[in-house]
């Protein structure tokens, strides 16, 4: 019989009057998708033993975190000759952007411009894309950021990448990342070479570049295309920790990721990026997890264009590791999983 005890963890334990009806949806939501799940007749139904597991290629997990990131992208044509152009985008962002100052090679350029744009204010879409919210912190190590919107873009013509010679600017509604928030800075996106994304603060000397609160619209602005994100860092005053997690045999840091949705945090998603082959352990090695903190940690990792998860809610012990058997997971798609998360606590 299939083990679906960790779905159950999450029917419960909401936070505040304002997640009333959040609480409702979620619990309608994951108890259907939970019936679905334990159904033997269901297509999504896994009784495979774990001398039977189905390892995922990391090019198939590569595959379905590409898609979803397609998925949130939009694109826009525009000619560089029309100047001051402004863009709304589905969620209601406004793009600005200046076709006078595109250059190619340094140099100005005329003719028709493809605008590439992709945003995401929750966490469900930051996990399927896997772009959570870890910003480096001053002596390097990295910690979860509360995000008011994180956002790519990125000008071509002819396929060829360009670049601005002048700022650009993005305009986010605050009722899309949880309200206002005095405390938003800017910050620039790297990716490494494991598909990670880390957050850097941007500290720019002439004072050009950051988030301005004007009401209920953050206004932001910067310096180059690329990833960028509206972020402060989680306070927590409690001891912190590391910690350890074991995942499935057969998967490590290149066919899956684990992470933390820190309860009652609906825009930050924390990431486990480090994984020791030796041990065969996703480790938290910063020491930056509050002791006592509830939350859900969750495997991700693909299944046959699909996804397929694990999620445990667990309250962070000092020194602790926690366990993924692969007889936990469950199958689903992006828009179920998707929703999921965003229904958790």
């Amino acid at each position: 019989m299939k083990n679906c005890s960790p779905l159950h963890a999450h029917l419960g334990h909401k936070h505040g009057v304002n997640q009333s009806l959040k609480t409702i949806f979620g619990t309608l939501f994951m108890t259907a998708l939970l019936v679905t799940s334990c159904d033997p007749k269901d297509n999504n139904e896994d009784t495979t033993s774990n001398s039977e597991i189905e390892v995922t290629t990391p090019q198939e997990y590569k595959n379905i975190k590409e898609q979803a990131l397609a998925n949130h992208t939009q694109h826009f044509n525009f000619n560089a000759e029309d100047g001051s152009i402004m863009f709304t985008t589905t969620n209601g962002s406004q793009i600005h952007i200046d076709g006078n100052c595109l250059t190619l090679n340094g140099n100005a350029i005329t003719g028709q411009v493809d605008l590439e744009y992709a945003e995401l204010f929750d966490k469900g879409s930051m996990l399927t894309t896997n772009k959570p919210t870890m910003g480096v912190l001053p002596n390097g190590d990295k910690s979860l950021l509360i995000s008011g919107g994180e956002f790519f873009i990125e000008a071509t013509q002819n396929g060829i990448l360009l670049d601005t010679n002048c700022p650009l600017q993005v305009t986010i509604p605050t009722s899309l990342t949880g309200g206002d928030d005095f405390d938003m800075t800017l910050w620039e996106g790297t990716i490494d070479e494991n598909d990670n994304l880390t957050w850097q603060e941007n500290n720019d000397a002439a004072g050009q570049n950051g988030v301005f609160l004007d009401g209920t619209l953050y206004n932001v602005f910067f310096a180059s295309f690329g990833w960028n994100n509206v972020d402060r860092f989680y306070s927590d005053p409690r001891p912190k920790t590391t910690l350890l997690v074991s995942v499935p045999e057969g998967y490590d840091n290149l066919n899956s990721n684990v992470y933390l949705s820190y309860d009652g945090e609906d825009t930050g998603l924390a990431n486990l990026d480090q994984y020791d082959p030796v041990t065969g352990l996703f480790t938290e090695h910063y020491g930056q997890i509050p002791i006592g903190l509830e939350c859900q940690m969750i495997f991700a990792t693909a299944h046959n264009g699909n996804w397929r998860y694990a999620i445990k809610s667990v309250t962070i012990a000092e020194d602790q590791t926690y366990t993924f058997e692969y007889s936990e997971t469950i199958v689903a798609t992006e828009a179920e999983l998707t929703l999921l998360i965003n229904g958790l606590p």
